[in-house]
């Protein structure tokens, strides 16, 4: 097969792509990965094809707006000055270089662009979803800022807030533009819907999560197919430096503090983090590509690294507090390590949501985070008999990278219709 990997986002976002990418090309098919040049030298390290969609200024641009952190204004952030400015380049870059009958594309969330490429060539597509938060329900539905729906809301008033969500907002905001380009390639027919069924391959929908983390829920699409966390963080690329590896085994178990890969505006999140550690005398490794955060002149007791997989890493700490992307989440569960979550936006509030009801962390909005409510929380995880232990058991055995990989290709075998 000649497999596009097409994903839009940080690190977190890409990550899993890159990892699926590996499995597809040990089986032997050509991969090409399709997202920010931003991600070049990673494609390039990982041995991957690479073609750039957006440049590496416009990644940082994009990071550098506070609104993509901000509860309810992330929402235009990621889609109206993430997104919607490069849809035609998506669609392009894909219809450039498909190859009829042999050509599968493998699309995240936000790929909106392969999506309107899928309608117009029928071309095989898997629709990626690397976090449930993000696939409505009137069951079990997701935590997310800026929506009150509490479990016990009667399903049919959950689905007219869906409904009125859509009406209001998300299809006011996308459908406009999406249809606008649609009729500009020759889809003449309106859709709507976007965030509800629209953006959904028809054909084949992966969750790259486990269903103990996010069960099926009753009214989810039935091409979804629950495949478990991909865990790729870079092994094998990056490692654990002489000198890390020195400072590691040089004490007890640190806990380390990342608000994400992303993340430029984390400051005072570093700053409270490293007093946090001096309240209760344990050590602290800030984790950020960005080192303009970290405070000047840390104490000995706490390091600043760029980058480690948190495969090797987090077996080595006490403790792991993080913003709550999907991604860090699951390393931190196979690891078997206490979190303390510090949501801010997007999934994030859905992901504490579940950790709390695993029983192995805690959490605490980003905007209440500081010196005093770290010392205390974390020394209550710290202490508290937590589940982790019992939870990392659940990873064994799991294939979630070679699951999703067969089911990419029996896509590509049974040529589902595009168009039903």
């Amino acid at each position: 097969m000649n497999i596009f990997l097409f994903t839009i986002g940080s690190h977190g976002d890409v990550h899993p792509f890159v990892g699926l990418g590996l499995s597809l090309r040990d089986r032997g098919h050509d991969v090409t990965l399709i997202t920010n040049g931003h991600f070049s030298g990673l494609a390039a390290k990982a041995g991957l094809q690479f073609v750039e969609l957006g440049t590496d200024e416009q990644f940082r641009t994009l990071m550098d707006d506070p609104d993509l952190w901000h509860p309810t204004r992330g929402f235009d952030a990621v889609f109206m000055r993430g997104v919607m400015p490069s849809l035609e380049q998506a669609y392009q870059t894909i219809a450039d270089r498909y190859v009829p009958e042999k050509t599968v594309v493998v699309a995240s969330s936000l790929g909106l662009g392969a999506r309107i490429a899928q309608e117009k060539f029928n071309i095989p597509t898997a629709t990626v979803h690397i976090q449930p938060a993000v696939i409505r329900t009137v069951y079990d539905n997701p935590k997310l800022p800026g929506l009150f729906m509490p479990r016990w809301f009667p399903k049919w008033f959950k689905r007219k807030m869906w409904q009125f969500g859509d009406r209001v907002l998300i299809d006011r905001k996308l459908a406009k533009p999406i249809n606008e380009f649609r009729a500009k390639v020759g889809l003449t027919q309106p859709v709507s819907g976007i965030l509800k069924d629209w953006w959904n391959s028809p054909q084949l929908m992966l969750g790259l999560w486990p269903d103990w983390y996010a069960p099926m829920q009753p009214d989810w699409p039935p091409q979804l197919r629950l495949v478990g966390f991909p865990l790729y963080d870079e092994t094998g690329i990056v490692g654990i430096s002489d000198d890390l590896n020195q400072w590691l085994g040089a004490g007890d178990a640190p806990i380390a503090f990342t608000p994400g890969s992303a993340m430029i505006q984390g400051a005072s999140f570093f700053a409270d983090s490293v007093q946090a550690c001096l309240n209760l005398k344990r050590r602290g490794i800030l984790l950020t590509r960005h080192a303009d955060q970290i405070p000047k002149d840390l104490p000995p007791s706490v390091k600043h690294v760029d980058y480690v997989p948190f495969k090797l890493l987090l077996p080595r700490c006490a403790a792991l507090v993080h913003h709550g992307g999907i991604g860090t989440n699951a390393q931190a569960l196979a690891a078997g390590v206490p979190q303390l979550i510090t949501p801010m936006a997007h999934d994030q509030f859905d992901n504490a949501q579940r950790i709390g009801r695993l029983s192995v962390g805690r959490s605490i909005n980003f905007r209440r985070y500081n010196a005093n409510s770290a010392t205390a929380l974390l020394s209550e995880i710290l202490t508290s008999p937590l589940a982790c232990k019992t939870v990392a058991r659940r990873f064994e055995g799991q294939m979630a990278l070679e699951r999703a990989s067969d089911l990419i290709e029996n896509l590509y075998s049974s040529q589902v219709p595009v168009n039903k």
